[in-house]
């Protein structure tokens, strides 16, 4: 089911607002995918509770701090259908879930924080939680 435009446009500004690219169809997720080299966050945004209420602003939070992905991107689940199935299809060996977020590492999943381990933290919580994924995996490697 795709929501209207007019009801999830304030929810996709939430992101937007804070420099976050918009993934709206698969040919883009493709483009970012393969073009970003290092590190790549896909924030699958959601209309739901836990994203409005702990995602959105965890990710705010996180990406307050000085290790940060080189691109951060999002798709919408229930809105950008093909956009979201195709972000999905990178993050093989989890189930769909919204709002979640996925960091690829060269186009190689290396990190995912599913739905289920959104909606019982806080905003404070998830943004620790990525800001350690931040640390461990968005700094250049070490030869």
């Amino acid at each position: 089911m795709a929501y209207p435009d007019f009801f999830v446009a304030p929810m996709r500004r939430e992101l937007t607002d804070l420099g976050v690219r918009e993934l709206r169809t698969a040919a883009e997720v493709d483009a970012a995918v393969t073009g970003t080299s290092g590190t790549l966050m896909i924030i699958v945004n959601s209309v739901c509770g836990c994203a409005a209420g702990k995602a959105r602003p965890g990710v705010a939070l996180a990406l307050r701090h000085a290790v940060r992905p080189d691109v951060v991107a999002s798709v919408f689940a229930g809105f950008d259908v093909e956009a979201t199935d195709r972000a999905r299809e990178h993050f093989a060996g989890y189930r769909p879930s919204s709002p979640s977020i996925g960091l690829l590492r060269d186009g190689k999943l290396v990190y995912m924080l599913e739905r289920t381990s959104i909606e019982n933290r806080d905003a404070l919580a998830i943004a620790g939680e990525l800001t350690a994924a931040f640390e461990k995996f968005c700094r250049a490697p070490v030869a």
